[in-house]
């Protein structure tokens, strides 16, 4: 094979795969129109949030929640890998950075972003994913703007850790910095941090926060990351849940 037909070769796989995953649609990510479905680099250079010139240009888009409030979380892409375990955390950083403080609001161990799969939905990036899910923002938390994140651990395939942002403004009184404070962090693995998740199995959130949602897939096996990376708060018995969804017809 001549070079230039090699490196054509693996540029169009390299599409290929970044166009084969998941993005999040609702809440509405930064930049929708520069956001791809790829994970984040193994390394961590883009953590947080696919961090990419121009990212916090809205275009429009908005995210507003009011305190206490229950809102869809939807997906774009067919590439499911099995399913997974999923978070939705928030900062009060409009432009998160590194450093900034993220919080977990919702953990879904589990059958995220798509129950009862052992492969793929299929191999369109373009199609809405069927399965919708649900977040509540805590009524105990200060009003303001900030940024809302998803992160997912898939079940099957390279170990990776997908993220997605949006912006956020919270309405309401009455919250206080002391209770976002006492969240648990957003879990994070598979980015350089000497945190792994298994292969073939749901991970299970070291601290997922009080109220947890386990969904059942296509296989049952749920483990735990390994890592001296790894966080070593471990929630006092949460209460775990199984989450009413709404299947919507694909397109």
């Amino acid at each position: 094979m001549r070079p230039f037909t090699l490196l054509t070769t693996i540029i169009c796989e390299c599409v290929m795969l970044a166009d084969a995953h998941m993005k999040m649609t609702t809440p509405v990510p930064y930049a929708s129109s520069s956001l791809d479905n790829s994970p984040l680099w193994f390394n961590g250079s883009d953590f947080p949030c696919k961090r990419r010139p121009g990212m916090y240009e809205l275009e429009g888009a908005s995210n507003m929640y009011a305190l206490g409030s229950t809102n869809a979380l939807n997906f774009m892409g067919s590439a499911v890998h099995g399913g997974g375990s999923c978070q939705v955390s928030i900062t009060y950083d409009e432009e998160p950075t590194p450093s900034s403080v993220w919080k977990v609001i919702a953990s879904i161990e589990g059958g995220c972003p798509a129950q009862n799969q052992i492969g793929h939905l299929g191999d369109d990036a373009g199609t809405a994913n069927p399965y919708q899910y649900w977040f509540t923002i805590p009524s105990d938390i200060p009003a303001g703007r900030g940024t809302i994140a998803w992160t997912w651990f898939n079940k099957v395939g390279q170990r990776e850790m997908f993220m997605n942002c949006g912006p956020l403004l919270l309405t309401g009184t009455g919250g206080s910095q002391a209770n976002f404070n006492n969240l648990p962090d957003m879990f994070k693995a598979n980015i350089g941090n000497d945190c792994q998740v298994p292969e073939n199995a749901d991970v299970v959130f070291p601290n997922p926060g009080q109220y947890v949602t386990r969904l059942n897939g296509a296989t049952d096996a749920f483990s735990a990351p390994t890592g001296a990376g790894c966080d070593s708060a471990v929630a006092p018995n949460p209460t775990i849940t199984s989450q009413p969804l709404i299947q919507r017809a694909m397109n």
